[in-house]
């Protein structure tokens, strides 16, 4: 496993790394679909038993296919203090799957320094170097459009942005309805980009409500739009984390693995928060992308990759917890 110049390495079987090629598919943490699926899966193996090893073969790889795959990512605010190479490095050497580039958030450089030196095919190159893929661009600072075409030439991906404050509750649809009418045309950039939009629920906007949620999955004009979900928010509202995933469904593009808290207490592993059911949420959901373990107003960076690595193997800990 890769590591930093006099950092511990990690075995590949501790850590949960899709697409690192000296890891073997059989040591990737699975989880089922739905608890539903696991019982229809074991009562299919009883009666393969029954009838004989072809049919058992036969149900192994049915059950194979209907097994769910967490891959990590993680942000490269969490390193903000780093040049964007030795952000994606640090990641990297933890074990992650896929990186999130921030623009200017709290005055993080990596997005603007990709645009203004690194360039599209500097950023796929650090990211081939280390073994990462390219995950998304989040654009709170600056928006989608100004990062549109440079995400675009780096291959596609998630742009994550805001979306509008809430109002009365009386006027959800006709707000999500104008809501979403206004991001037609960040909806065709990002289709002219080979890339989606994921709106975030912060604290006090129109998403942060199974409500809101539900709302905006009726009136999504486009699969080019969907949901960043950051359970730190729902909590702050008094929200079930599973619940909102379940309502997202596959309009779900990004998770942050975010929980309330002080410092080091919002991580996965760190807090209160117990994550295997929102894991359990995700397979139950066929989620597709990456469980982004986050936080804000990071430490250094040699305390930042300690407490990831401890959320890394917090989250692989209760991917094993859904699997029962």
């Amino acid at each position: 496993m890769r590591g930093q110049q006099g950092e511990k390495t990690f075995p590949t079987e501790s850590v949960v790394v899709a697409s690192i090629p000296a890891m073997k598919d059989e040591q990737r943490p699975r989880i089922p679909v739905s608890r539903r699926g696991f019982l229809s899966s074991a009562a299919a193996g009883a009666v393969a038993a029954a009838t004989g090893p072809l049919a058992g073969r036969a149900d192994e790889e049915a059950g194979k296919k209907n097994r769910w795959e967490m891959r990590l990512s993680t942000s490269t605010i969490q390193f903000s203090s780093l040049p964007v190479e030795e952000a994606i490095a640090r990641i990297a050497g933890l074990g992650f799957d896929a990186v999130d580039v921030w623009s200017a958030h709290a005055g993080c450089p990596h997005l603007d320094d990709v645009a203004n030196r690194l360039g599209a095919q500097g950023l796929v190159k650090c990211c081939k170097e280390n073994g990462v893929q390219l995950y998304a661009f989040s654009v709170y600072h600056g928006g989608y459009p100004r990062y549109a075409e440079l995400l675009g030439k780096a291959g596609g991906g998630v742009a994550v942005r805001g979306a509008a404050r809430a109002g009365k509750p009386s006027e959800l649809a006709a707000r999500m309805k104008k809501f979403l009418e206004g991001l037609k045309p960040d909806i065709e950039l990002a289709g002219k980009h080979n890339s989606f939009i994921a709106l975030e629920n912060h604290g006090g906007n129109i998403l942060n409500s199974l409500a809101g949620l539900k709302a905006f999955v009726d009136h999504n004009p486009s699969k080019r739009l969907g949901i960043a979900l950051a359970p730190y928010h729902l909590q702050g509202a008094g929200v079930s984390v599973p619940e909102a995933i379940r309502t997202v469904g596959e309009s779900l593009l990004f998770f942050y693995a975010w929980q309330r808290g002080k410092g080091l207490q919002q991580l996965p592993g760190h807090g209160p928060a117990d994550c295997t059911p929102w894991l359990a949420a995700l397979a139950e959901a066929g989620y597709a992308r990456y469980v982004n373990p986050f936080m804000h107003h990071e430490p250094p960076p040699d305390e930042m990759a300690k407490a990831l690595k401890k959320s890394r193997d917090y989250l692989m800990e209760c991917c094993r917890k859904a699997a029962v």
